[in-house]
């Protein structure tokens, strides 16, 4: 077991840069499949899930080669139809892997991906997607059999009860690309991490309007090629060293990112009197803001407030002046994290998909064990300005979406230290 000891009370300061998006990069290595010619793809973040999706891609018969510490080429000249469970399960990204096996192959066996034990994400509207498509499916227990040989052009709605789905947006565009005709998505998602997925499409000679809108409209039957592709930075790494600088009064700035891509994180903390601003070369400066005030906030599909940054958020609204309220729109059972933050002396209750936060928490060291990735991270910010040691078990998870997460806090100041 992994364990990280965090010494609170250490003022960061200092510049750091994000890696490459975990949510931007597992679906571009599963575009991949896409053509028989090589893909050389850059910024790829060094984490475990990308780890297991390569994994995935050597058993199924994909070669992939080092071009540079966070570069890779990739040939799928050859690819089987089915991936192995044990990875599959591993991670909720998988998923995407149906798409693509669909519009190279005609057919695809997957079992129900794995990931974080955040809640429900059932993948109902991939499904639908698939089968508006055409796609005739076989369900044994948890294996998704799907015959895609024949596939048509047509009008799909892939809106759900919580809104739009980002990997079934990406997954059914996919499959789109193998129907004859045009297929028009509506009520597609629009996060910057599907525009950079549509980018990598349309480099590999993919036609697609309505980039960056709720409406995509993709020309099937296009013959694919071999492209070069950057991922985007991670918006998710970006927001969570934002609220590590706020919370330990620091003044850090954070390049690697894109404009716009966190509007609505950025103007909620501006709402609560934080001191952030993003210059025209997209670098984030975090200044010292001093005690910030309360407020209310709702998840929601880009452009609002992302769910990936709840949780990191709601340790930050722990050391606000007054009471806040958090309510989770995606995934409502994603507040694993609040007991282990109340170990630590957190005032947090939670009622249903509601978090209320009461504000002026004196944060002390604690045991606290991470349930999933960003939970590892919301614990770890809470130890940055905890009085004394804090120790967060099963730090595994933090690998799965953060590089070198801890040597990057502490080349700007912070005290963690791993170990078995």
């Amino acid at each position: 077991m992994k364990i990280a000891r965090i010494v609170g009370g250490e003022r960061l300061s200092g510049s750091v840069e994000v890696g490459g998006s975990k949510n931007a990069c597992l679906p571009v290595l599963a575009a991949s499949l896409l053509t028989e010619d090589e893909c050389v793809i850059h910024n790829i973040p060094r984490l475990s899930d990308i780890a297991t999706m390569l994994e995935i891609f050597s058993s199924m018969g994909v070669v992939c080669s080092s071009v540079g510490e966070h570069s890779l080429r990739i040939s799928a000249r050859k690819v089987t139809s089915e991936a192995p469970t044990f990875l599959v399960r591993k991670m909720r990204a998988s998923v995407c892997l149906m798409g693509a096996l669909i519009c190279r192959a005609g057919r695809a066996a997957i079992n129900v991906p794995g990931g974080c034990l955040i809640g429900a994400r059932p993948i109902d509207l991939h499904i639908k997607g698939f089968k508006a498509l055409g796609c005739r499916i076989t369900e044994n227990g948890d294996l998704f059999a799907v015959d895609g040989s024949d596939l048509r052009g047509t009008e799909i709605c892939l809106s759900g009860e919580r809104g739009s789905t980002m990997t079934g947006t990406i997954n059914v565009m996919m499959a789109a690309l193998r129907a004859k005709g045009e297929t028009t998505i509506s009520c597609a998602a629009k996060e910057p991490e599907v525009v950079d997925f549509c980018r990598c499409l349309v480099a590999m000679g993919a036609k697609i309007d309505g980039i960056g809108t709720s409406i995509l409209k993709i020309f099937g039957g296009i013959q694919l090629h071999g492209c070069e592709h950057t991922v985007i930075g991670d918006r998710i790494e970006a927001g969570t060293f934002i609220c590590a600088g706020l919370m330990t009064d620091g003044d850090v700035k954070i390049s690697g990112l894109g404009k716009g891509f966190l509007s609505a994180f950025l103007s909620k903390l501006r709402e609560i009197g934080a001191k952030v601003s993003q210059d025209a070369r997209g670098i984030i400066h975090v200044k010292p803001s001093g005690q910030l005030a309360g407020t209310e906030v709702e998840t929601g599909p880009h452009p609002g407030f992302p769910t990936d940054l709840q949780a990191q958020f709601c340790a930050l609204l722990t050391q606000s002046k007054v009471e806040s309220s958090i309510t989770e729109k995606i995934y409502p059972d994603r507040f694993s994290y609040v007991q282990e933050l109340k170990r630590a002396g957190a005032d947090i209750s939670v009622s249903g998909p509601r978090a209320h936060i009461g504000g002026n928490s004196k944060l002390k060291g604690a045991h606290v064990v991470a349930s999933d990735l960003r939970a590892s991270a919301a614990l770890y910010l809470a130890g940055l300005c905890a009085k004394g040691n804090t120790f967060v078990h099963d730090v595994y998870h933090l690998d799965r979406g953060y590089e070198n997460f801890e040597g990057k806090l502490c080349s700007l100041g912070a005290k963690i230290e791993r170990f078995e």
